[in-house]
């Protein structure tokens, strides 16, 4: 591919604009300036611009520690974006492959791939999500059978999906839930219906895919071919 059709793709730019970024000698292919916008790139080739890596065009799959307070849509009146916390191009092109409460943390999926995140986010496919969840009351002897057989949420017509429930620390009313929907708010409404509260939740894994443990709050990185490969 050419220099100049590469930066028309990757970052939205005319070709005429492109080429002017070249010649003014923003872009460095293989860490060496370039001027010259007909040089050819493949897939092994680094292009940087203005000190930023250009990714090769294609799609994109990230993995964010989303922090409390940040909403999961490119827009919100009332509270800031976790696309803020990306540094890439072209964020309008990407969205969430399930979201996340504001005040939820932990794993979020981002990607640009429509038919891979209606594999995590589609009903029929029954993804499995694992939270790690604080309750507000003691956890009840019957929850894991009660959750098992489903519960009946507010506004529902069904019963949920069977779920699992493990007990991490019953003096912090802290468990695991592994659940296999994604209805509104599921979580607190389920336990909302056994009668007690969640008090914080944070989101542990998707599939297989579980929280890279070195990435702090607000960090993120790209998904390795392999986690990738895990939602089929």
């Amino acid at each position: 591919m050419r220099l100049d059709k590469f930066l028309c793709e990757t970052l939205g730019v005319t070709r005429r604009e492109a080429t002017i970024l070249i010649r003014r000698g923003e872009v460095c292919v293989n860490d060496a300036v370039v001027k010259v916008a007909t040089g050819k790139i493949t897939e092994q080739t680094k292009v940087t611009w203005q000190e930023r890596v250009l990714p090769m065009p294609g799609p994109r799959y990230f993995m964010l520690n989303k922090p409390e307070g940040f909403v999961c849509s490119h827009e919100d009146s009332a509270n800031p974006t976790a696309f803020a916390l990306l540094d890439e191009i072209k964020i309008d092109k990407l969205h969430f492959a399930g979201r996340l409460d504001v005040d939820t943390t932990g794993l979020v999926l981002i990607t640009d791939d429509g038919q891979w995140s209606h594999k995590i986010t589609s009903p029929k496919r029954k993804c499995n999500k694992t939270y790690r969840v604080w309750l507000e009351e003691a956890i009840g002897d019957d929850y894991a059978a009660q959750l098992t057989e489903g519960v009946q949420l507010h506004s529902e017509k069904g019963l949920t999906l069977p779920a699992t429930l493990e007990i991490v620390d019953a003096s912090q009313n802290e468990l695991l839930l592994t659940i296999c929907e994604g209805k509104y708010h599921q979580v607190k409404r389920m336990f909302a219906a056994l009668g007690n509260k969640v008090e914080k939740l944070h989101r542990e894994s998707i599939g297989d895919i579980i929280l890279d443990d070195e990435l702090e709050p607000g960090e993120y990185r790209v998904l390795t071919a392999a986690e990738i490969q895990s939602i089929i």
